[in-house]
């Protein structure tokens, strides 16, 4: 396999996006209360990363039916380097907390779509 680099650099030359962003999908390790007790920080962080612009999309997984709430999740995160991605993955209180644990990986996104509706008068915002 290529270096990360290079494979980004073949994929831009090609013409494809090559667009980075980074993709922490964090795991409990802890019992329900202590995640539950964790929840208003870990929320409040979320927050503050949309707030600052480094956070791309965040939100629960589901188990791999896709029927039950396991507090699994996953954050998409702007960042310059995988080391400062780490960081604010590191910095979440469920991770501080040892709540949950956390795998990071660099995500390059090179094809795939979606809409975005905004409807003023109704304050409604539908992504598709």
């Amino acid at each position: 396999m290529p270096a990360w680099e290079e494979y980004k650099a073949e994929a831009e030359s090609r013409g494809a996006l090559a667009f980075e962003l980074f993709v922490a999908v964090s795991v409990p390790v802890a019992d329900p209360a202590t995640i539950k007790a964790t929840l208003p920080d870990h929320l409040a962080y979320i927050k503050s990363l949309e707030a600052s612009g480094d956070l791309v999309f965040a939100g629960p997984l589901s188990d791999e039916t896709g029927t039950q709430m396991q507090a699994m999740g996953m954050l998409v995160m702007r960042a310059p380097t995988f080391e400062a991605a780490q960081a604010l993955a590191e910095n979440d209180p469920m991770h501080l907390t040892g709540a949950r644990k956390f795998t990071l990986r660099r995500w390059l996104i090179n094809e795939g779509s979606f809409s975005l509706t905004v409807k003023f008068a109704e304050r409604a915002v539908q992504l598709g």
